[in-house]
């Protein structure tokens, strides 16, 4: 028999199967499309996925960051370790944002402008987005990643 499964944690489902086992196994960041919060993912599936976003990363002309985060704390730390690893990634005046609870964070590389706002019901982890000048590339996000992938 069939047991219906719905609501948030549904990511849960999509990789487990009855038994346990595995039924997806994170190998692209395309993989990651469907889930609405990020897996753990093992060190290798981390550094692969890492080597994938990198060679977006380099070609794209600016990057958009979206954070799910459990509190605004986490969300901060989360893009400081991307602008910690990228020296040309920086935002300013992160001291100044505080939103309560689960939060959704977005920052833009180009502008430098970050907002965060209280969220219930996300997942967790982070979203990149690869932006370009010529309206002809179509932007392309990746993600969620764990909120640790930077560090």
């Amino acid at each position: 028999m069939f047991q219906l499964h719905y609501g948030l944690g549904m990511e849960e489902h999509l990789v487990k199967d009855f038994f346990g086992t595995k039924l997806m196994e994170i190998k692209k960041l395309v993989d990651l499309n469907n889930l609405r919060t990020a897996p753990q993912l093992s060190n290798s599936q981390e550094k692969k996925l890492f080597e994938e976003l990198e060679k977006n990363l380099f070609q794209a002309d600016w990057i958009t960051i979206g954070i799910m985060a459990p509190n605004d704390n986490r969300a901060i730390e989360a893009l400081q370790s991307i602008s910690n690893k990228y020296s040309s990634i920086e935002f300013e005046n992160l001291g100044s944002l505080n939103a309560y609870g689960g939060v959704f964070l977005k920052a833009n590389q180009k502008t430098g402008n970050v907002f965060v706002r209280s969220e219930k019901g996300l997942g967790e982890g982070i979203l990149i987005t690869c932006q370009y000048d010529e309206d002809a590339k179509e932007s392309n996000t990746f993600g969620p990643l764990p909120l640790d992938f930077f560090r």
